[in-house]
Order: structure tokens, then C-alpha cells, then sequence
């Protein structure tokens, strides 16, 4: 079950690569278009973090693709084309990126336990820094909105 549960978050963390992007171009808050960016890159390591782990465990990182990702991200493009108006879209951008980050959230957090019950300790604590920096992610998004996004949208 471990090792599905990381090949599980390969395919999220690929789809959310790819997303992120997608929706930092789509951002017109500098913060909120720099955070995306930001996490993008944070992505991509942690996807690395994961594909190590699995080789070393002799398992395909490529053997699972997530389809509550792919639903997320077909709401979040769905919710873009309902949105309009920058500010909107903005305030919208952020609540589907935290849907996004909640759910990596409960991955990362499943996956470290298990780590923690094989007595992985390094894969734990490597999964452990992926889970702190999706936390961080969420709270970055959440201070954007309440102190930029969210007011701006209210007055749109």
C-alpha cells in the first residue's frame, strides 16, 4: 500500500506541475502569479523526492495516475471560464489552488504515517518536508487572499 500511495502522488504532483503553470498565467495579482510560480518549483523537487524513493524500492513511478487530481483540476479550469474579471478570477484561482493543496495535504500525510509504521525514517522525513511545505503553500495562498486578493474581489 506504501508504495501505491507514492505512486499515487507522483501522478499529483506531475498533473499539479503542469496546472500550476496554467494557472500562474492565468493570475494578475503579482503575489498570487509569484506564489504559483514559486510552488511550481516546489513541485517539481518534491515529484523528484518521490521518483527516488520508488527506484529505491524498485517500483515504476509512472504506474498510477490519479483521477481525483485530474477532477480537481477539470473543476478549477470549469471555474475559470465561470469567473469573470481579473479580481474574480484571482479569488477563484485561490480557492481551487487550496483544494489542490488540501488535498496533497491528506497525501503526504498518509503516506508519511506509513513510512513511519515501516520504520522508513528517512522517507519519512522526507515526506514529512514535502507535507510542511504544502502546508506552507496553503497558508502563503491564504494570507494573499485576506490581504490582497479577497478584498480587491469584493469591491470588483
Amino acid at each position: 500500500m506504501y508504495l501505491a500511495e507514492l505512486q499515487e502522488l507522483v501522478s499529483v504532483e506531475e498533473q499539479l506541475a503542469e496546472a500550476l503553470l496554467r494557472m500562474a498565467a492565468a493570475a494578475s495579482h503579482p503575489a498570487l502569479k509569484d506564489a504559483l510560480v514559486d510552488h511550481h518549483a516546489e513541485t517539481v523537487a518534491q515529484k523528484g523526492r518521490l521518483v527516488a524513493i520508488l527506484r529505491k524500492h524498485g517500483a515504476d513511478p509512472a504506474a498510477h495516475v490519479d483521477q481525483a487530481m485530474q477532477a480537481l483540476i477539470g473543476e478549477t479550469r470549469k471555474m475559470l471560464g465561470m469567473v469573470k474579471g481579473d479580481d474574480l478570477r484571482d479569488a477563484a484561482l485561490i480557492a481551487s489552488a487550496q483544494k489542490l493543496e488540501h488535498y496533497e495535504i491528506a497525501a503526504y500525510g498518509s503516506a508519511a504515517a506509513l513510512a513511519g509504521q515501516l520504520d522508513l525514517r528517512d522517507e519519512q522525513k522526507m515526506l514529512h518536508d514535502s507535507l510542511l511545505e504544502e502546508k506552507e503553500a496553503d497558508a502563503i495562498l491564504t494570507d494573499i487572499a485576506k490581504g490582497e486578493v479577497n478584498p480587491d474581489a469584493l469591491a470588483a
